[in-house]
């Protein structure tokens, strides 16, 4: 199953959104105008792990919600950089952690139907602070560390709002309880 672009126009070209007016045909002929599609970078996000198995969780200002959220560390992937790569720098960037083993969950896409992104998700294991916050100049983070089990409650009682994050606890809760059943 295809799709033919028939035209399209940018209304916005910025390095984080870009916005744009298309035209297409589907596989069985419909035209389908205007489609707006918002292009965003690939990003990746970690349910990270401290060496005392504490969930390292982030606090910040959400501005289109108005709202502060707690999440799990992530970020846009830069150009030419791997998924591993950006997610080991995202979380020594944002919480001062290094870690002993990182395992890649899945791929998953936020809204298909209007955003083009994917977003990498990862699991990261044995964290130890190697180094202070780097934050961006826009980023105002607060590190919470939380026992696991009070994490999962707050996923389960919808307390983690950032789809994406919750997604990627679900994936790694799985992947702990098939790789340490006593979690």
């Amino acid at each position: 199953v295809s799709s033919k672009t028939l035209s399209s126009e940018y209304i916005s070209r910025h390095q984080y959104f870009t916005a744009k007016k298309d035209a297409y045909e589907t596989a069985k002929g419909r035209i389908v105008e205007p489609y707006f599609v918002v292009e965003l970078p690939t990003s990746a996000c970690a349910v990270a792990i401290t060496e005392e198995n504490e969930i390292i969780l982030i606090k910040q200002f959400r501005y289109p919600l108005n709202e502060i959220l707690v999440e799990i560390p992530g970020g846009f992937i830069d150009s030419g950089e791997q998924p591993m790569q950006a997610i080991q720098r995202e979380l020594l960037e944002e919480t001062g952690y290094s870690f002993s083993s990182i395992h890649y969950l899945g791929m998953t896409a936020a809204n298909p139907g209007l955003l083009n992104n994917l977003t990498y998700m990862f699991i990261a294991l044995g964290g130890k602070k190697t180094a202070s916050q780097s934050l961006d100049e826009n980023e105002e983070i607060e590190i919470l560390l939380k026992p696991i089990g009070e994490v999962k409650s707050m996923l389960f009682h919808n307390e983690i709002k950032q789809s994406m994050h919750a997604l990627c606890m679900f994936y790694a809760f799985e992947f702990l309880a098939a790789n340490n059943p006593d979690q």
